[in-house]
């Protein structure tokens, strides 16, 4: 008599001995390293193939003196010797020889060069023609992790020129290891690129718009944000006030208190940033917390009234402009049916009454 089929089967999770979960996690970690690693290193010997290959077309084109048709036989070549690759259309060849155009040939091998996908080289490439300009965005998009699209958004917005440049009292109010960190994390101008307000315009529909389109805001002010909330009710003995917007930042590890204002700096905006700071470390605020950061967003301010402004201020303030880009940055036939930036700042300067609370 034959003996009946057996199947293995796995075992449940309530029979497994409590040190599994820890085995799990350890070779899951090892996994996603590995494969991390794997990919990273594929990249980079892509890179130095790109690169050499451009090499041999940029000399042999500069020896020699041949056109365009050349590369549409050798990628006709390629294809046939290499039937199962891909990346040798005429179009990628010619990038390749640009690529091997933009750098000397140990650079493209040191991070963070090395680091980027092609397709970030090839906008790096079209966009910038400063070799420093093009490392600092190269190690800014390996640092945070940007896609092609973010880097190639901040590139437009000049990212490289506003960032670290809002007036702040950092150096004066958080410890040296927190202070560059913080100084580098605020920018001015901010670029609302994205907004388009209609209707009566003023603070409130601005605070609107950018919680409408709150991710975008959150890429604009930077890595580390994260929305807490809009109007954010803050209850002071008998009196309530409402802070326009409340971030808290994960790599300062603290809030971020933005109040908005369609007009110029004054020095009295301080002031109210500055309580609205204190009642949100005590009111909201984790003993674990840093203390909370304040960001005063104007339409104009004079640097110098900014500077002694914040003097005598013990709690970190930064100060900086904004700026609406929405003509520049819209197809002609919508940007004719938006209101012109004079027409937008005057209807800003509109008075506006308190907000609504957080529900």
């Amino acid at each position: 008599m034959s003996t009946p089929a057996s199947f293995e089967t796995t075992p449940t999770a309530s029979t497994l001995p409590d040190w599994y979960p820890d085995l799990l996690a350890s070779v899951t970690g090892k996994v996603s390293s590995g494969r991390s690693k794997a990919i990273a290193a594929a990249n980079q010997e892509m890179l130095r193939s790109y690169l050499a290959i451009g090499r041999d077309i940029l000399e042999r084109q500069s020896l020699e003196g041949w056109g365009a048709r050349i590369v549409d036989r050798l990628s006709v070549d390629l294809k046939r010797q290499f039937p199962e690759a891909t990346g040798f259309s005429p179009r990628n060849l010619k990038y390749m020889r640009a690529f091997a155009e933009t750098w000397p040939s140990e650079a493209i091998v040191q991070a963070p060069l090395a680091q980027l996908p092609w397709y970030h080289h090839l906008a790096l490439r079209q966009r910038l023609n400063d070799p420093e300009t093009r490392l600092w965005y190269a190690a800014a998009a390996v640092e945070n992790g940007w896609s092609r699209n973010v880097m190639a958004h901040h590139i437009e917005t000049k990212l490289h020129e506003r960032s670290g440049k809002a007036i702040t009292n950092f150096k004066t109010t958080l410890p040296p290891s927190d202070s560059d960190l913080a100084q580098q994390s605020f920018k001015d101008p901010y670029v609302f690129d994205f907004v388009s307000m209609t209707g009566q315009r003023n603070e409130r529909e601005l605070e609107g718009q950018l919680v409408v389109h709150v991710e975008k805001f959150l890429l604009e002010l930077g890595q580390g944000f994260a929305f807490v909330g809009r109007q954010v009710r803050l209850t002071i003995g008998d009196d309530e006030f409402f802070a326009d917007l409340l971030f808290y930042n994960f790599k300062l590890r603290c809030f971020v208190v933005v109040e908005l204002k369609a007009t110029a700096f004054r020095p009295e905006y301080l002031g109210q940033i500055n309580m609205y700071m204190s009642a949100v470390d005590d009111l909201l605020g984790h003993a674990d917390d840093e203390p909370t950061i304040g960001l005063l967003l104007c339409k104009t301010k004079n640097n110098v009234v900014a500077e002694y402004s914040l003097r005598g201020f013990s709690k970190p303030i930064g100060i900086a402009e904004w700026e609406s880009a929405v003509v520049a940055s819209l197809p002609e036939e919508f940007a004719a049916t938006l209101p012109s930036i004079s027409e937008i700042e005057a209807e800003l300067s509109q008075d506006f009454s308190p907000g609504d609370p957080v529900n």
